[in-house]
């Protein structure tokens, strides 16, 4: 285990493609015609309907690879499937495969988790022209940190923590740091950090509440990273907290209030002056200038008031808007300049959980779904199936000046 772990130090020409190529891709991004609704690319719902293991399954995200050579999401049945994007051979994305009574076509891979998932990541530097970088990590109930090969479905490696009882416990949230060298992982009122090239329980344990009850209580629900090399890192908390910390020593830098619910989601502007978090059952994504943290920059609506599901917001590759779910099934696009509302679509017939934009193609991905509560209601309710458009996943593709010439990107080079 420790030889795979150690396959996943990107040398440095590695690490500076992958940047370059997304500098290279922000000066080429197209035109995109966010106020046009986007048409569905690619579209799947058959393969979740796990009816006789599961009836109530529905799926809970999803999230485009760095390279953008394929997207994964997780459902409640413990699995996280991976879609490759289909090119046909003249090396552009092949738009036959979406067909509107079925699914466009099969998962790749499907990796199996024993628990309930409570959080997943890719890999920074995964690369499908790379299998040994090819990697993702989950987090799920009473497991440690699995390490998985998302070509094959199988487990690398693990990384544990144990507590007091010296028995394993569940990180609540993972992400890996910028250089993809350590995964940061949030538990109650701690954060501990692993090197992801020595497998096993070795890691350093950060406490983020002080016996003077100072700092973030409460269990660490999401961890994201500057992305302008920092060193800064953003922690939500189900205490209604968001805490910037510094990534080298974990010294806490200030802690954020105003989020209505326990917050679920943090994510930087691609400047990193910005910072976006959302929370459970609050209705508000909330935008914080970091250099000047005691208001609000401005509030984005979604319809989340009633559901206790995370839904997901991302940002676009060039920073300047961002989409997120609702439970109505909408999905709104938002201008981060203005704050103001640009146009919304509908993405499915019911909550609209996981949305993520396309690293550099004029894409984006959603899922949908949500639990389903079968014997509270009456016989024709409970016999009524599914159709296509709930508990379902969607490729989208965005009108833009340069769209054909975006979608003849390949991967392998």
């Amino acid at each position: 285990m420790g030889e795979e772990a150690e396959e996943l130090r990107p040398s440095s020409d590695s690490a500076a493609g992958v940047k370059e190529t997304l500098s290279d891709g922000g000066n080429s991004w197209p035109a995109v015609q966010y106020d046009v609704a986007p048409y569905r690319t690619y579209h799947f719902f058959q393969q979740f309907r796990t009816v006789d293991s599961n009836p109530n399954n529905f799926l809970k995200g999803v999230k485009w690879s760095p390279d953008g050579s394929c997207l994964l999401t997780c459902s409640d049945d413990n699995t996280l499937p991976i879609f490759s994007l289909p090119y046909n051979k003249s090396g552009s994305l092949d738009g036959s495969a979406s067909m509107p009574d079925s699914d466009s076509y099969a998962a790749n891979v499907v990796v199996r988790e024993g628990e309930s998932v409570y959080d997943y990541c890719w890999y920074p530097y995964m690369s499908a022209s790379n299998p040994d970088l090819c990697v993702l990590a989950t987090s799920t109930k009473d497991h440690p940190i699995h390490l998985w090969d998302s070509n094959s479905g199988q487990l690398r490696c693990t990384y544990r923590a144990y507590d007091a009882m010296d028995e394993i416990t569940a990180a609540f949230s993972i992400g890996f740091n910028p250089n993809g060298n350590k995964i940061f992982a949030g538990y109650n009122k701690t954060i501990r950090v692993f090197d992801v090239h020595r497998p096993g329980r070795d890691f350093e344990l950060y406490s983020t509440f002080s016996g003077k009850k100072e700092g973030q209580s409460g269990i660490i629900s999401s961890i994201a990273f500057s992305p302008t090399d920092s060193g800064m890192l953003a922690a939500g908390s189900y205490s209604q907290t968001t805490a910037i910390y510094r990534e080298d020593n974990m010294e806490p830098l200030y802690v954020l209030h105003g989020q209505e619910g326990g917050v679920t989601q943090v994510q930087f502007s691609k400047d990193g002056n910005y910072l976006y978090t959302g929370g459970r059952k609050d209705p508000y994504v909330l935008c914080w200038d970091i250099r000047k943290t005691v208001d609000i920059v401005y509030k984005l609506y979604r319809s989340s008031e009633t559901t206790n599901q995370r839904i997901q917001f991302d940002i676009e590759p060039l920073g300047r808007y961002l989409g997120t779910g609702g439970q109505d099934g909408l999905v709104h696009i938002y201008d981060l300049q203005t704050g103001e509302w640009v146009s919304s679509f509908q993405a499915a017939l019911d909550t609209v959980n996981g949305f993520a934009f396309h690293p550099f193609l004029p894409m984006a991905a959603t899922s949908s779904g949500h639990r389903r509560f079968t014997g509270l209601v009456d016989d024709s309710q409970e016999n009524n199936p599914l159709n296509g458009h709930e508990n379902c996943l969607s490729a989208w593709s965005f009108y833009s000046s340069t769209a054909d010439d975006a979608a003849n990107i390949d991967f392998g080079n």
